[in-house]
């Protein structure tokens, strides 16, 4: 009896992991207004979980600047940032804040209390008790690069690390003394950067105060480009996940913001404090890329689809396929060939998700099936592969070939 007994828990065991395997991401929506929202006409919150019954490690936070409200809610539905947050058990949060943004962008107004009431209502949504408490890893263009300036000077303890996309308005205030553990990244565009150079500043001044300090902060020049343009979501990510990854002490980097030289803290003994600190080599040599180039390329594959179905028609091909993206640079599109040779190319032109370089709104917020119709006669043993194509351009290794024997054929 205790034998049988063992086996069954056993078994019960192996049904909960896999029911815990196949649980659907969730995206919520929220808005908040009147007496809700003291510091906007409305806001509007998107929030996005891993389908996981593991607890969360924290939330990445992605706070818009002015006027960028008018893109609504898209990041949550972004497939780069999704494979992102699943990769380390993150929750996805942005907002899209409608109203005076001289107004909003000081978290006392009310916004900070705005984003941990909804993280509370999603708390109690999902059952997930986490969500209220997890760390926060925050990115902020330009107003929003104020907000996050100002999170970090008013929840240190709940930050986990922080990315200023053309922060605003050069604040002068002092931080507590916590602040100085938490990784910060700054970028600005320059002073040639009109009417926005005042952001230079804010980076300068912002980096020389947290450095002082003794905190793993670094600063980005992108010349050439203007407050808004940037590839700095490919920069992020390399930062934020030298944050997630287990490091040593003795693992940290330093950065020269003028050279652009990077080298081992361990071994150097002159002063530090003009210099970036890394937390890991990984995170040093994105930022030397990025800081040389205005981006981060991806050298890695792309995940290969999978779920491939194959259904013959009297005189066409149809192809169903499931995929993950890239977390380094999401989905370019899919190749889908025939015999060796590509027939169809989804979508046929442009990306398949991409974002602008305006603010990093996603586009489409929706995408297309992953589905393509090939004119292909029946009567041949066709085969069929799919493989993802990156949006650096690299190919991830084809599925299982489908062979027709395989098709379920339909007129």
């Amino acid at each position: 009896m205790r034998t049988r007994r063992i086996i069954f828990l056993a078994f019960l065991s192996v049904l909960l992991l896999a029911s815990c395997r196949n649980l659907p991401d969730t995206t919520l929506r929220y808005t908040l207004e009147g007496e809700d929202c003291p510091f906007a006409d409305f806001a509007e919150y998107g929030l996005w979980v891993p389908g996981t019954a593991a607890p969360l490690r924290g939330v990445m936070i992605l706070q818009h600047g002015c006027t960028m409200e008018q893109f609504g809610i898209t990041k949550p539905y972004d497939l780069q940032y999704q494979a992102f947050a699943r990769k380390w058990n993150l929750a996805i949060l942005e907002t899209a804040i409608h109203g005076d943004c001289h107004v909003w962008h000081h978290p006392e107004s009310g916004s900070a209390a705005a984003l941990m009431k909804v993280l509370g209502k999603a708390s109690d949504e999902l059952g997930r008790p986490e969500l209220p408490t997890v760390p926060w890893l925050i990115w902020g263009h330009s107003s929003g690069g104020h907000w996050t300036l100002a999170m970090l000077r008013d929840y240190p303890e709940r930050i986990l690390a922080a990315v200023c996309y053309s922060a605003a308005w050069d604040p002068q205030w002092d931080y507590q003394e916590e602040t100085a553990r938490i990784p910060v990244l700054l970028r600005h565009a320059g002073p040639d950067d009109a009417p926005f150079a005042a952001c230079e500043a804010t980076a300068n001044h912002t980096f020389s105060k947290l450095r002082a300090m003794g905190a793993p902060a670094c600063i980005v020049y992108n010349h050439g480009e203007n407050h808004n343009y940037s590839q700095l979501r490919h920069m992020m990510i390399p930062f934020f996940e030298s944050v997630l990854r287990t490091v040593s002490p003795g693992s940290r980097w330093l950065g020269d913001p003028g050279t652009l030289e990077i080298f081992p803290e361990d071994g150097f003994d002159g002063d530090k404090s003009s210099l970036c600190l890394f937390l890991d080599e990984g995170a040093a040599k994105a930022w030397q890329e990025y800081s040389t180039t205005n981006d981060v390329l991806d050298r890695s594959l792309p995940p290969v689809p999978d779920k491939v179905t194959v259904i013959q028609r009297e005189d066409s091909i149809v192809v169903n396929w499931k995929a993950g993206a890239d977390p380094e640079s999401g989905i370019g599109h899919f190749d889908v060939s025939i015999d060796g040779t590509l027939a169809a190319r989804v979508p046929e032109t442009g990306e398949y998700q991409s974002f602008d370089r305006n603010g990093d709104n996603t586009f489409p917020t929706e995408p297309a099936p992953m589905e393509v119709i090939v004119p292909c006669p029946s009567g041949k043993k066709h085969k069929v592969t799919v493989s993802t194509v990156n949006q650096a351009g690299l190919s991830s290794s084809r599925t299982a070939t489908f062979r027709a024997h395989n098709w379920h054929k339909r007129k």
